[in-house]
């Protein structure tokens, strides 16, 4: 796992008010290295969220005893968003009208405020009072015990695999390792590398810099940065000839034409959405439609029961049977758990 203190040092103090960095500077490794999330919001406490609890930012950068936390004001609001737009939010402007930002290392900053509609379109955020700095982790070795049930079908190609839990469970970090094992290839599984082409909207899973991975996804995959899923699948498949193609959180009717198309195409398709159950994917426009007519063929279902990226089920929806289940209360992704 990566030194949450690098993270912190090269990515999440540059875009934060020097007070608030020091703030966090001076709290224990151990505290550091379990953070998940960083929630700043106006008049109210600076929150660190745990993989299964908060904790509230003392003013003395003590956590022991009940020393005082640190309130944020609008001030910090409003320099922490400067920061992150480089002081040039004109340039943000799509982004900010998704709700979101994604910064240097693949880091997704969720923004609330005063929302400016028009027509029933969100055309732009202004008054920012909550920011939601989501840490992206590069756990190498997180998918190990998912790859065996993806890397080969009864054709002998990869199987087309929606991952699906509800926020904050370790999909998009599931799903990076799974591309970086597939492109790698594993002899002691006979599995060759795989030619993979990743469509990566929010640039959350490759956390390209000019257009180039800074983590490791092995040596065979094409990456399309900030590209919409549904014509960067398309493009990718007639530019790059993929064995598989990769994305992250579907949910457009676009997205899953897209989808449609590419495994009909006869390109294995691998992605995530959000649910907590295949029932409840079944009741979502358009991705549903996709679980109806078995799209895809395997399904990984995570939790964070015992810690993001518990995997409670793989489902086959072929032969419509469990393939591998979640028991005993066993931490799960072979030796490398997503619990931080």
């Amino acid at each position: 796992m990566e030194n949450f203190q690098t993270v912190l040092n090269q990515h999440i103090c540059p875009i934060l008010p020097p007070h608030i960095a020091k703030l966090l500077l001076t709290l224990p490794a151990i505290v550091l290295h379990k953070v998940t999330e960083i929630r700043i919001r106006v008049n109210q406490p600076l929150l660190l969220v745990l993989s299964n609890h908060d904790i509230t930012v003392p003013v003395s950068g003590q956590t022991e005893g009940k020393p005082e936390p640190y309130r944020c004001n609008s001030e910090d609001l409003a320099r922490t968003f400067q920061l992150i737009c480089k002081n040039s939010v004109y340039a943000f402007e799509e982004e900010l009208r998704q709700g979101y930002l994604t910064v240097k290392g693949g880091h997704r900053v969720g923004l609330a405020g005063q929302a400016t509609a028009f027509d029933g379109t969100v055309k732009t955020l202004k008054n920012i009072s909550s920011l939601n700095i989501r840490l992206a982790r590069e756990m190498l070795g997180c998918a190990d015990c998912i790859l065996p049930f993806v890397a080969a079908n009864s054709r002998g190609c990869v199987s087309s695999t929606l991952i699906i839990s509800p926020p904050r469970c370790g999909k998009t970090t599931i799903l990076r390792d799974l591309i970086r094992q597939l492109s790698t290839g594993n002899p002691l599984l006979a599995i060759a590398g795989i030619h993979i082409g990743l469509v990566d909207e929010r640039s959350e899973i490759a956390a390209c810099q000019n257009g180039i991975p800074s983590v490791d996804l092995g040596p065979r995959v094409d990456v399309l940065d900030a590209c919409p899923k549904a014509s960067g699948l398309l493009m990718l498949i007639r530019s790059m000839a993929p064995q598989v193609v990769a994305t992250d959180e579907l949910g457009r009717a676009e997205d899953a034409a897209a989808v449609r198309e590419a495994v009909h195409a006869g390109v294995s398709v691998i992605a995530t959405a959000h649910s907590r159950t295949i029932d409840e994917l079944c009741n979502r426009p358009y991705i549903g439609e996709l679980v109806k007519q078995k799209i895809f063929e395997r399904y990984v279902i995570l939790s964070n029961r015992l810690g993001p990226g518990t995997v409670e089920e793989i489902f086959d929806s072929r032969q419509e049977k469990v393939m591998y289940t979640c028991m005993n209360e066993v931490k799960v992704c072979g030796s490398k758990s997503l619990v931080v």
